[in-house]
């Protein structure tokens, strides 16, 4: 078995390191003052438009996008180590276009969506946003209530939606609702793009959230949309929903991968450092066990984040191995994160290094796109046969 990364993708994961180290990392300090002052964990415009232009002039747009919209069509393998070290640094910044919405709309535009929304999305750096989680129907995306009603030439939309990232600032939203009540997740579920400004598509409130973060809720009250921005095929929205949620989670596995690597140089650095009691914290058997710990899970997580990936990348049904990784590496980068804390005493407690925030952050993506018991009951349903 080969277990190396073809050279171009290793050559492409030395470059994001070297972007992350040269751009993001000396932001750390001022994303941590930010949030430690109540604002959130945030970058300015004007440091957002000056990494946008590196990461461009790098070459590191539209990674996995088609080629004939611009992009460089890397398969998932690629993407995983692009991730890694997109995960080494509590500064927000994601590779434009985000992955998840792109991998959708990939699937699903026909023709003139994907001048108007694909197109942009990737050259332009047009921002998305995607409705699926409602205040009753949150890890269940089967058991939403939003509907859509087909009127002539438009469609109607009435219902909520919640937990929503960029919902303010997105030029358009992707969002899930229902056309066919009997039918439900089983061909009863359409997708449809919602441009910034439709009337009816209401803002309600911004929700702050752990690790620097804020989500919306959104209301929709007779949101009129063109039948020309259904996405996809009418009531089988569900499964390219699903292209996108694995998307997500797969990159999620990636971030944890590469914030408890960071957490685990950290500690590297630190122990033979810091002398407690006459003896270098480096000599301390919980210390030592807390750093093997580390190498090993991590080195587990990241082997089956490859594999995962490169089976998706074959065709494979991967469904099971996604619901896999990310409860492990998410769970895994928690826990790495926390000893890293520890062993750090009071200064790990401060909102001077990046280690709270990492694991705030990282709190919310045991959470996010299907909390942790329900991947694990994923796994176990599919490992038994069981129906669900």
């Amino acid at each position: 078995m080969n277990f190396e990364l073809e050279e171009d993708h290793r050559l492409l994961q030395d470059l994001v390191a070297r972007f992350v180290r040269e751009m993001l990392i000396p932001l750390e300090q001022k994303v941590l003052e930010r949030d430690a002052n109540g604002q959130g964990a945030y970058l300015s415009h004007e440091e957002r438009d000056r990494i946008d232009a590196r990461s461009r002039d790098m070459g590191l747009w539209g990674l996995d996008a088609p080629e004939d919209v611009g992009g460089a069509d890397l398969p998932a393998v690629a993407m995983i180590g692009v991730n890694i070290e997109m995960g080494k640094t509590c500064v927000p910044y994601h590779l434009p276009p985000d992955s998840p919405n792109l991998r959708m709309l990939m699937a699903t535009v026909n023709a003139d969506q994907r001048e108007r929304y694909l197109t942009p999305y990737v050259q332009k750096g047009t921002v998305s946003a995607i409705g699926i989680s409602e205040p009753g129907a949150g890890a269940d995306p089967a058991a939403m209530i939003t509907r859509a009603v087909r009127e002539g030439d438009e469609w109607v939309i009435n219902g909520r939606k919640i937990w929503i990232s960029r919902a303010q600032e997105a030029d358009f939203t992707i969002l899930m609702a229902v056309t066919d009540k009997q039918k439900g997740a089983r061909g009863g579920i359409s997708a449809f793009l919602i441009d910034k400004g439709t009337p009816g598509f209401n803002v309600l409130r911004r929700i702050p959230m752990i690790g620097g973060q804020f989500t919306y809720e959104v209301a929709l009250e007779n949101c009129r949309v063109s039948a020309a921005n259904l996405l996809g095929v009418e009531g089988q929205g569900f499964a390219p929903m699903q292209v996108r949620l694995s998307t997500r989670r797969l990159q999620m596995a990636s971030w944890a991968i590469g914030m408890a690597q960071r957490a685990l140089d950290m500690m590297l650095e630190y122990a033979p450092q810091r002398v407690v009691f006459g003896e270098p914290l480096a000599n301390r058997q919980a210390i030592q066990w807390w750093i093997a710990d580390a190498y090993t899970k991590i080195k587990a997580a990241t082997l089956m984040t490859y594999e995962t990936a490169w089976k998706l990348d074959k065709g494979a049904d991967v469904r099971t191995e996604i619901s896999a990784v990310k409860a492990y590496a998410t769970e895994m980068s928690y826990e790495v994160l926390d000893n890293a804390m520890q062993m750090y005493g009071a200064m790990g407690m401060t909102k001077e290094l990046p280690l709270s925030l990492m694991q705030a952050q990282m709190r919310t993506m045991r959470i996010y796109d299907g909390p942790t018991e329900v991947h694990k009951w994923v796994v176990a349903r599919n490992l038994l046969g069981l129906k669900r």
